[in-house]
């Protein structure tokens, strides 16, 4: 790819932006001057790239990688967020740099990032870019990270990684050992270059088995956005935390988080309290459930559960603080389409949860005929006295964020 694209390829891209990579691809004839395969690869990445990198997917100036590269950078949203973890250091490094969103967040709040990916296109694209973005106090290094750390003889203040998730088949993986690099196996290199590690990874892993498999986790942050957990963070040290402490993190559209803090005694020790639905649901967003706060969050909101798996709460006052989402409870029915669609407009819509019950929601929707859409919301579920039945709901908008 050259570096900058041709004037005549710009106005190509940014002429297409928005059309069909799959049929820009068949008029690939009607440009015979241009790169077409290339530029339709510019444009799906730019694509991707559309909802979670927008300042970046509408710069004409930068050149993007295949789309996989995009794929797996993080957001802008959880990228601030981990820059805001090392803030004020003066040396960090980004031992996996891929398409180098996270070493350009870092770059705003860190006196010197050094950016290492062992692909030395993507190296040479995020080298061009970053000078496009107008960062200049980012090193690029094309290499691997343990060549790098071997190599470079300095110390740091943090190091960051985001082990590859994908095996040599295209899978995905669910062990950090299974990952690239081997964190776990990396961890001596790693703790002689710093006191600090920052190591991201997929929410797919599952949190117990890397803290057993990294042995030097402090603290750990679940990280969603809009509801969607999109990556977990740990951060290792010489010194590990006996129990580390978990902070679920929902970062939402308007702005604002909602925040959690979550450790395994406290949530041992949590005492849940049961009852019927009374006036409020509240469904804890899904960090918060991540993080494995399935009894704490009831009791420091002082809520009743519905029943033991359900992990749905009720009471009679509403606490619109609670982490989550909030519903006024407008009934209580039996799981069949006839009695719920007395609360449905003529279009039969409503918004549906499935939880602790034996069908998915297509299979509910299947068999009630209700359709997506509309202002009412169902949880279909089972109660304190094993029953299943269908919550109907409002939603509740707190007014912190209405």
């Amino acid at each position: 790819m050259e570096f900058p694209l041709p004037e005549a390829a710009r106005r190509y891209v940014a002429a297409h932006l928005h059309d069909d990579p799959a049929h820009l691809a068949l008029q690939a004839r009607r440009h015979p001057h241009l790169p077409v395969p290339e530029l339709v690869r510019q444009i799906q990445a730019r694509q991707k790239a559309r909802v979670k990198l927008p300042t970046w997917a509408d710069n004409q100036e930068l050149i993007f990688p295949p789309a996989l590269s995009v794929e797996q950078a993080s957001s802008e949203q959880t990228a601030t967020y981990k820059a805001a973890l090392v803030a004020g250091a003066s040396r960090l490094a980004d031992l996996t740099g891929g398409f180098g969103a996270d070493a350009a967040h870092f770059a705003a709040v860190v006196e010197h990032v050094d950016y290492v990916e062992r692909n030395t296109e993507l190296a040479a694209v995020v080298a061009y870019n970053l000078g496009q973005l107008g960062i200049t106090n980012v090193t690029t290094h094309a290499t691997d990270a343990a060549a790098f750390l071997k190599s470079s003889g300095q110390q740091f203040d943090w190091l960051f990684l985001d082990p590859a998730r994908r095996d040599q088949r295209g899978g995905k993986t669910f062990r950090l050992a299974d990952c690239e690099p081997d964190v776990p196996r990396l961890l001596p290199l790693l703790l002689r270059h710093a006191p600090r590690i920052l190591l991201k990874t997929s929410p797919m892993l599952d949190i117990e088995l890397a803290i057993q498999e990294l042995q030097h986790v402090r603290r750990l942050w679940v990280i969603a956005v809009d509801n969607e957990v999109k990556e977990v963070l740990y951060e290792l040290g010489e010194e590990p935390a006996i129990d580390p402490e978990r902070l679920a993190v929902n970062l939402r559209r308007d702005g604002s988080q909602q925040d959690f803090r979550v450790n395994r005694a406290r949530e041992a020790r949590a005492v849940p309290r049961y009852a019927e639905a009374q006036q409020y649901l509240y469904e804890p967003n899904a960090a918060i459930l991540k993080a494995g706060a399935f009894k704490s969050i009831g009791t420091a909101f002082e809520l009743l559960k519905l029943h033991q798996h359900s992990h749905l709460y009720t009471n009679q006052e509403l606490r619109a603080d609670f982490p989550g989402r909030i519903f006024r409870i407008l009934a209580t029915e039996k799981a069949d389409g006839p009695s719920l669609k007395k609360f449905l407009g003529p279009e039969g819509r409503a918004h549906v949860t499935t939880r602790n019950f034996p069908e998915s929601v297509a299979d509910f929707r299947r068999r009630t005929g209700i359709r997506e859409g509309g202002d009412i919301y169902l949880f279909a579920t089972t109660d304190l006295r094993g029953r299943l039945v269908v919550l109907v709901c409002e939603k509740v908008l707190p007014a912190a964020s209405s």
